[in-house]
C-alpha cells in the first residue's frame, strides 16, 4: 500500500459518490509529484462533458494566498510594509487606526459592520462602504475569517505600486513563477464552468464571487484562474530549499509555518491558514469557495493540491464540505 493511498482513494470516491462532478488533484513528496489524476465531468448541465487536463478553475479564495498575500510578502521583505504598521499609514481612509497590517493577513481585524446591497453596488461605492466600517471588541484576539482585509491589503498594494493589484500579481507573481496559464482574464472556453441556472445558463470563465465581479482587478480577494499544472509549480517554488526566484525572505517564509495571529494562539499565518499533522507540525492551508483547496508541509516538502467546482451544478453543497475535510484530516494522519 503506498504512501497517501486512503487519501487518493477519498478523492477518487468523492468522484465516484458524485459528490462533486470532477476532479483535478496532485500529491506531492520530497517537492516531486507522486500522484496526479484528472477524474469526472467538467459540468453537468446543460449537457456532460468530460473533465480535460489543462482546463481552468475558478481558484476563488487561493487568489487570497497565491497572489495577494504573494505581493505583501515581498513587500515586507523590502522594507515598504511592517507587519505593525497602521493600516492608516496607508489609506488615509481607514476607519480604524488601531488596526496593524499583521490584523489583516491573519484575519483578526474583527472588521464588522454591514453594508446594505452590497452586492448590487457599483465598484467606486462598494469601495467607498468599505470605508464605513468598525472593528469589533475582539480585534487581535480571534479569527474571523473575511474576504475585506484581503481587498483592504489588495488597495494598499495599489497605494505603493500605483496600479490595480490583479496587475500587481500578474507581474510580480505568475510572470515569475512562469504560471503562464495562470490569468484574471481568461478564454471562456478554456475554464471548467461555475453555477449553472436556467435563466442565465452557464457561469463560465468569469469570477463566482460577487465582490470580485464587482471589483474586477481591483480585487485582491478572487479572481484567479488556474490550472492544475501552474498550482503546482507555485506549491514546487515555495517548497524548495530555496526560494528562487526569491519573491520574499527565507526568514519570513519560515515564519509562515508558525501561527502569526497577535496571540500567538489563534491557528493562521500570514495569509494561510494551519492544520497540523500528527507530529504537531504546522502546515500551511487554504481553501477556495467554488471547491478549491491547497495543504502544503515543508518539512516533508509534501503537498495536496486539489481542484473542484463543487458549486456546480447548484451552488449549495455542503457535502463537499464533510469530504474535504476529512480528506484533509486522512491526509495529515498517513502523510
Amino acid at each position: 500500500m503506498s504512501l497517501d493511498s486512503q487519501t487518493v482513494a477519498l478523492l477518487r470516491q468523492m468522484v465516484t459518490n458524485q459528490i462533486v462532478p470532477g476532479l483535478s488533484y496532485a500529491i506531492l513528496q520530497k517537492n516531486q509529484i507522486v500522484e496526479t489524476e484528472v477524474l469526472g465531468y467538467s459540468q453537468l448541465v446543460p449537457e456532460k462533458k468530460l473533465l480535460k487536463p489543462n482546463q481552468l478553475y475558478d481558484l476563488a479564495s487561493l487568489t487570497k494566498v497565491v497572489g495577494t498575500t504573494t505581493v505583501i510578502l515581498k513587500l515586507l521583505s523590502t522594507g515598504q510594509l511592517d507587519l505593525v504598521d497602521s493600516v492608516r499609514k496607508y489609506l488615509p481612509r481607514f476607519y480604524d487606526p488601531r488596526v496593524t497590517i499583521r490584523e489583516l493577513l491573519t484575519h483578526t481585524a474583527a472588521i464588522t459592520g454591514y453594508i446594505p446591497h452590497r452586492n448590487q453596488l457599483p465598484a467606486k461605492k462598494l469601495l467607498a462602504a468599505l470605508y464605513t466600517l468598525q472593528t469589533g471588541d475582539w480585534l487581535g484576539k480571534r479569527v474571523e475569517y473575511s474576504d475585506l482585509g484581503m481587498i483592504f491589503l489588495g488597495e494598499i498594494i495599489e497605494q505603493l505600486f500605483n496600479k490595480p493589484v490583479q496587475q500587481v500579481i500578474t507581474a510580480e507573481v505568475l510572470k515569475p513563477l512562469k504560471m503562464e496559464h495562470s490569468t484574471f482574464s481568461p478564454r471562456i472556453a478554456d475554464c471548467v464552468p461555475t453555477t449553472y441556472s436556467s435563466q442565465h445558463g452557464l457561469l463560465q470563465g468569469i469570477v463566482h464571487d460577487p465582490k470580485a465581479q464587482i471589483l474586477k482587478e481591483h480585487c485582491g480577494s478572487a479572481g484567479l484562474f488556474a490550472p492544475l499544472a501552474d498550482l503546482i509549480k507555485f506549491v514546487q517554488w515555495l517548497l524548495a530549499d530555496r526560494l528562487s526566484p526569491p519573491l520574499f525572505t527565507e526568514k519570513l517564509r519560515d515564519q509562515l509555518f508558525t501561527d502569526q495571529t497577535p496571540t500567538h494562539s489563534a491557528g493562521r499565518s500570514l495569509g494561510w491558514d494551519l492544520r497540523y499533522d500528527r507530529a504537531g507540525r504546522a502546515c500551511i492551508y487554504h481553501t477556495g469557495y467554488t471547491g478549491t483547496f491547497m495543504l502544503l508541509d515543508r518539512s516533508s516538502q509534501s503537498a495536496l493540491i486539489g481542484l473542484t467546482n463543487r458549486v456546480h451544478p447548484k451552488e449549495h453543497n455542503q457535502e463537499f464540505l464533510t469530504w474535504r475535510d476529512k480528506i484533509i484530516t486522512t491526509y495529515l494522519t498517513e502523510k
